[in-house]
């Protein structure tokens, strides 16, 4: 089978297993995404979303966040890892909103990637999910794995990574694609240990047999005590 034609079966099978897939940071404004995006590097949205509960309330707007003071926004988002860089890219990020956008957010990759803290894969969450803009393809940790055990890429840097998958996905389908690999890897596919027997497109998974061989091997009789020897 043709790697479009595999790929495009996968996505089939993505849509009906992940119908609602979405991104799972707690927004209500463009703003409040990007903060929250910026925050989620090397930490779960599900902390994200702990945090920004009230970090939302406190600074509602990119005003209220460029005039926060450092070691007060450091320890409201302290938890989120990094929180020193997180804090400072955050208060720079809100006062070129506040002098250059009247305290909008952009809608370009090109403005998007000028501000503090903001890479192409924040930009990507950005402009997909709080503008439905296809820009680009989000590749985080687990876009990244689930592509390679895909083999859609052989890359090993985001950027190429994504070049190669914005190639082969159709581009109305970049910011769903993103979602469902993210979702599948945080249900389905780990990285340590992926559910292979479960798996619902383990048929289109080039890896589906190495590690279902693995998990088997694993678990067969003898294999702990050898291990352990």
């Amino acid at each position: 089978m043709r790697i479009k034609e595999r790929l495009r079966c996968i996505i089939d099978r993505l849509r009906e297993v992940y119908p609602s897939a979405h991104c799972e940071l707690d927004f209500e404004t463009p703003f409040q995404l990007l903060v929250a995006t910026i925050l989620s590097a090397q930490c779960t949205d599900k902390r994200v979303n702990i945090v920004t509960r009230e970090l939302f309330q406190r600074y509602p707007t990119a005003y209220e966040l460029a005039a926060a003071c450092q070691d007060e926004l450091e320890l409201a988002i302290k938890t989120t890892g990094f929180y020193r860089s997180k804090a400072k890219n955050l208060r720079a990020m809100a006062k070129d909103l506040a002098e250059k956008y009247r305290g909008e957010v952009p809608c370009t990759m090109e403005e998007l990637t000028k501000l503090a803290g903001v890479g192409r894969k924040t930009a990507n969450v950005v402009l997909g999910n709080a503008f439905s803009i296809e820009e680009g393809i989000v590749v985080d940790t687990h876009v990244t794995r689930l592509a390679t055990r895909f083999n859609l890429t052989t890359k090993t840097e985001p950027g190429k990574i994504e070049a190669d998958l914005m190639r082969l996905v159709p581009r109305s389908q970049w910011t769903n694609f993103s979602h469902w690999l993210i979702w599948h890897g945080r249900r389905r596919c780990y990285a340590r240990n992926p559910d292979c027997a479960h798996c619902e497109i383990g048929t289109l998974c080039p890896s589906y047999g190495m590690f279902l061989k693995n998990a088997r091997s694993e678990a067969a009789p003898g294999s702990r005590k050898k291990a352990i020897a």
